[in-house]
């Protein structure tokens, strides 16, 4: 029962950290983000912009692999598990997103909003 109570607790806490949540962002991935950079920023002022992005991704990356172990959790029993398989599976799975999405950016199938792209000039 345990087991299934911390499946669902790692499911619930993924989804509103991974990108499948279109509202997360302004509530959860920015702010982790922008503390990740606002550390760093302490040992470098100048990567604060660059690890902003990084701990956006991280954020996102880390929800997926949670929502991957609380399933593992809710649907497996606990002999089943293999921490390093679950691991592998979860950071491909969120690799193979971040790719899907970089090639429909890069293809314009998804378009970058304005105020993104001026960012970079």
């Amino acid at each position: 029962m345990l087991q299934k109570i911390r499946g669902s607790l790692f499911i619930g806490i993924g989804y509103m950290l991974s990108p499948l949540s279109w509202w997360n962002d302004i509530f959860f991935n920015l702010p982790i983000a922008l503390l990740f950079a606002y550390l760093v920023s302490w040992a470098k002022p100048d990567w604060f912009f660059q690890f902003t992005i990084i701990g956006y991704w991280i954020s996102n990356v880390l929800g997926i692999v949670m929502m991957q172990m609380g399933a593992m959790d809710m649907f497996f029993q606990a002999e089943q598990h293999n921490l390093k398989r679950d691991l592998i599976l979860g950071l491909g799975g969120s690799t193979l997103y971040t790719i899907i999405v970089a090639l429909l950016v890069y293809f314009h199938i998804l378009e970058i909003p304005d105020f993104l792209t001026n960012l970079s000039s």
